[in-house]
């Protein structure tokens, strides 16, 4: 009989032990971040900025005067204050003698109307149309900024017209494009059409020119009014026609 020879077994490396947990190295904090620190530095300062944001928000208002003026507008404050302080005078003795009249409403006329970026303001006009004085007494809202010299017209607030996107890029005026040209023989409803295209083209050239033919146009209004007291408040005439007004003051 055969006897079976064991097999030899290969001898197997010891197992090593497996660990639940494997300590790491300590965490470090990040280096400190130098703009977060200078970040922190300006804290203050934004708080403080913070409480003046109301008072800037007032100073961007229309009207207030900027340190550093647009050629339009410095216009306005040094021709309107010039004009102001001439017509002074007459002015005040157009004012004096309105109150002695004791006309009814009063001696000023006062309505909200659009001005820059749609904002209302109250204007105020002397009550009366003799020699285009209520347009002098308006010169004060002229060195305020609620008006300019040159521009659309000022319409009341609210009304359809004064909605017009174009109109609320820049301040109304005293005299514009569509007043100089009034009486030419243009049809009446073109005025508003002369205002937008003053708005989209205006300069300190054109509103040189603009000023430049207000004294004339405003003389042949004078006449115009005369005649129309025959046929009615509410007509010029126009190259021997007689058409509603097209310019609202």
């Amino acid at each position: 009989m055969t006897t079976k020879r064991p097999v030899p077994q290969t001898p197997q490396a010891p197992r090593t032990p497996q660990t639940l947990w494997t300590p790491q190295a300590p965490r470090t904090s990040p280096p400190p971040n130098p703009h977060l620190a200078r970040l922190d530095q300006l804290r203050p300062h934004l708080a403080r900025l913070d409480q003046l944001r109301p008072h800037l928000a007032r100073l961007a208002r229309p009207g207030r005067l900027r340190p550093h003026l647009e050629p339009k507008r410095l216009l306005d404050v040094t021709l309107g204050s010039a004009l102001l302080l001439l017509a002074s005078p007459v002015l005040a003795a157009a004012a004096l003698a309105l109150a002695l009249s004791r006309p009814a409403g009063g001696v000023f006329v006062r309505d909200y109307r659009t001005g820059f970026n749609g904002h209302p303001f109250l204007l105020s006009s002397l009550r009366t149309r003799r020699f285009r004085l209520d347009l002098l007494s308006r010169l004060p809202h002229v060195v305020r900024g609620h008006l300019s010299l040159v521009g659309p017209a000022p319409l009341t607030f609210g009304s359809p017209a004064a909605a017009a996107p174009w109109r609320q890029l820049v301040r109304p005026g005293l005299t514009g494009l569509a007043q100089v040209r009034r009486h030419s023989a243009l049809p009446w409803n073109e005025a508003p059409l002369l205002d937008q295209h003053y708005v989209e083209q205006h300069w300190i050239g054109l509103d040189l020119s603009i000023l430049a033919r207000t004294p004339g146009a405003l003389m042949r209004r004078v006449r115009v009014a005369s005649a129309t007291q025959i046929t009615g408040p509410t007509a010029t005439l126009r190259r021997n026609k007689w058409v509603p007004s097209a310019r609202a003051d």
